[in-house]
């Protein structure tokens, strides 16, 4: 429709343009002839001119209107670009913003990958990590039973040596005498029925008895090397350190009875039934039994807690203190088997003391822990007779 009316303008103005060029001449024309004419004939050409300048008012109206319709042509034409370039620009938003849309997908899509895939290799270490856990906890469990079997063959061995021991200390020991002394068989200076001795019997039966000691002391450092070994595998740092202290302490004992002298009389003046046979002492050896009892529970104690610290089972007789059972020995006064015996005694009630954290058969009182004398009482019934 725009097309036809702009053809119509068009055409319009061309013939109006040829009309244009055509009045002129004829103008001039009539204005040459006029010339020659009269007046009156000047006054009969005005309404002509008038119908001219009409027609060209026309014209020219027309060219105007030919102008504001293309000008409104070319205003449609541009409005029509404008909106050609917005539907563009919005088409290109659009397509941007699909593309943009995409992109987002796309980058959501990988870092949903990359984490499946983060999540399936920390899975996959938690299970590593979970099997090398099994794998460390079986192997160590593994261990802790080939440490256990050896423990328990070691400890085996030593109740085999402790006993083995034992039995050559038995032999090498003095018979005591089981009955008191009858009239047929009076003692030396009294008619009381006790074994007396003078200075000269009693260095003999002390050097019999530190013989005995210090064969009994050079088969402990043999030990206290493997046994320090085996514990330090077995990661018993509190144990370590309560056999260090152990063995400082048979050192000193050791040395203390290289140098004692004793020159007193000794009288069997004291009995006491173990195992159902009666036994004799002096009164130095009442007091020295009594005292094994006393030591053997405070070392007992200490053992029992060293394993509780060190997370141990209960084993009190497979303690070297146990076996060993010689701290605070005289070699005057007693053999070393009943000192031996006694000793474990009180070991094992502090043993149990120890590991438990408790005092059934002690008390602690100025930072030692001591067994109660009612137990003693229970342990050892000596009289003197």
């Amino acid at each position: 429709m725009i097309l036809r009316k702009f053809r119509n303008l068009a055409i319009g103005a061309a013939v109006a343009g040829v009309m244009f060029a055509v009045s002129p001449v004829e103008a001039d024309g009539q204005r040459t002839s006029g010339r020659n004419r009269p007046n009156q004939e000047t006054k009969a050409a005005e309404p002509a001119e008038q119908k001219r300048d009409e027609q060209q008012r026309q014209a020219q109206q027309r060219q105007q209107q030919q102008k504001e319709a293309q000008q409104r042509a070319a205003e449609q034409r541009a409005a029509q670009q404008k909106q050609r370039e917005a539907q563009q620009q919005a088409t290109r938003q659009q397509t941007q913003q699909r593309a943009a849309q995409q992109q987002a997908a796309r980058q959501q899509a990988q870092q949903q990958a990359a984490q499946q895939r983060s999540a399936q290799q920390r899975s996959a270490q938690q299970q590593a990590t979970r099997q090398q856990a099994q794998r460390q906890a079986e192997s160590q469990r593994q261990a802790q039973q080939q440490e256990q079997q050896r423990a328990a063959q070691q400890r085996q061995q030593d109740r085999i040596q402790t006993q083995n021991q034992r039995a050559r200390d038995q032999q090498r020991q003095p018979v005591t005498p089981r009955q008191p002394v009858t009239p047929r068989q009076p003692a030396q200076g009294n008619n009381r029925g006790y074994q007396q001795y003078d200075r000269a019997q009693q260095e003999r039966l002390r050097q019999q008895r530190l013989q005995q000691y210090n064969q009994r002391m050079a088969n402990r450092e043999a030990m206290q090397r493997q046994r320090e070994r085996q514990l330090q595998q077995q990661r018993r740092q509190a144990y370590i350190r309560y056999q260090q202290r152990y063995y400082e302490q048979l050192r000193r004992d050791q040395l203390r009875l290289q140098q004692a002298r004793y020159y007193e009389n000794l009288r069997n003046d004291y009995r006491y039934n173990r195992g159902g046979n009666y036994h004799y002492t002096s009164q130095q050896g009442a007091a020295m039994l009594q005292q094994a009892i006393e030591r053997g529970y405070e070392e007992g104690f200490y053992a029992g807690q060293a394993d509780r610290q060190d997370g141990w089972g209960y084993d009190y007789d497979s303690s070297h203190g146990y076996q060993d059972a010689s701290f605070g020995y005289d070699g005057y006064y007693v053999g070393l088997e009943e000192y031996n015996h006694y000793f474990r005694q009180g070991f094992q009630r502090g043993y149990e003391d120890g590991y438990y954290g408790q005092n059934q058969y002690g008390q602690y009182n100025n930072g030692q822990n001591s067994i109660l004398g009612a137990i003693v009482g229970t342990i050892l019934q000596i009289v003197r007779f």
